[in-house]
């Protein structure tokens, strides 16, 4: 186990900092050769792996969600796993299984746990919103609690154990969407969107050569759980702190902080979860650029992925085509936009 780096030594505070953002610079160079452009979606995804949460991945097909999380995977030295889900999927073909099997020389037989996909380091749930409800349930227990229990045994998941689901936007027939409630399990939603023009011209140049690339291990795991303990200890000061927890607030209806429109476009905001999510990525963020600590940017580039799963439309904004991404924007440009609190 590595010891806690302090920050409040400033040299020692140096030199943690000068790890996180040498993280984000070398597992960006490492997948660069694999993976065209995404520099945001890889930054989420990384600030996911470092605050120890967990993301929801969402895109339409062919957008490499698949090779962008083996090749984090591969860059960061972590055992890699994919899920794809079904309507059939039982919580067993996750969690595992107790088998009945005969001990040698004539012992008899005993119980034995076969580990199910679940234990992998980082595991890619794709298509979560196809399985059913009770599988989906215990995916999520097993990202809560980091166990299992199958036949009354606890079984410890991989330490980290990082959960990155797939869902498919443009496609619900034959699915079961994530209720509210476990949405809010997800520290953010992150978006793939379609390339450039200059990417997708490079996207097809690579794929269609003569030999496809490979992503190199570029950190080890000890250095990994240094830098996530770092990301834990980087300060956010009070008064940004009180701009986080204030921004969460503006998105609840009939909160005193939420502007008069709020109420006419969300029927439920964000709720503490989504407070602690904004301050941890935020400070992923913030160590991923070698800042000492949280600034008002960090909450707003933050504030997006973790806000825009856990708002509940109203049947107006649905009428009128209103995002949620479009509310967050001007949540953020009313009481974020000048940088202080109005």
């Amino acid at each position: 186990m590595p010891s806690t780096p302090s920050l409040v030594d400033p040299e020692r505070a140096a030199i943690a900092l000068a790890t996180v953002r040498r993280l984000g610079c070398d597992v960006r160079e490492a997948v660069a050769p694999v993976v065209v452009g995404q520099r945001q979606v890889i930054d989420e995804l990384l600030a996911g792996l470092l605050c120890g949460g967990h993301c929801l991945l969402e895109g339409v097909p062919g957008l490499a969600k698949t090779l962008i999380v083996k090749s984090l995977a591969a860059a960061t030295d972590l055992d890699f796993g994919r899920l794809q889900f079904t309507p059939d999927i039982l919580p067993a073909d996750i969690l595992g299984t107790d088998l009945l099997v005969e001990r040698p020389a004539g012992e008899g037989r005993r119980l034995e746990f076969l580990p199910g996909p679940v234990f992998h380091n980082v595991l890619l749930a794709d298509e979560i919103n196809r399985a059913p409800p009770k599988t989906q349930a215990a995916l999520l227990e097993a990202m809560q609690e980091g166990q299992v229990t199958v036949g009354g045994n606890r079984h410890l998941l991989p330490d980290p154990f990082y959960v990155l689901a797939t869902r498919n936007p443009i496609e619900q027939e034959g699915t079961y969407p994530l209720p509210e409630g476990q949405l809010d399990r997800f520290l953010m939603l992150v978006q793939i969107g379609y390339p450039s023009r200059e990417e997708e011209v490079e996207l097809v140049r690579r794929t269609t050569g003569p030999a496809a690339a490979t992503v190199s291990q570029v950190i080890d795991r000890n250095t990994l759980a240094t830098c996530r303990l770092t990301v834990r200890q980087i300060p956010v000061a009070e008064p940004v702190l009180e701009q986080a927890i204030m921004l969460v607030r503006a998105s609840r209806p009939g909160d005193p902080l939420a502007p008069d429109w709020v109420g006419q476009l969300i029927d439920y905001g964000g709720g503490p979860r989504a407070a602690q999510a904004l301050v941890l990525v935020a400070k992923a963020l913030a160590g991923l650029d070698g800042r000492p600590c949280v600034g008002v940017e960090d909450l707003q580039r933050a504030a997006v992925p973790v806000l825009r799963h856990r708002l509940v439309l109203s049947l107006t904004a649905a009428v009128d085509g209103i995002t949620a991404d479009e509310i967050v924007d001007r949540l953020l440009a009313e009481r974020l936009g000048d940088g202080r609190a109005s």
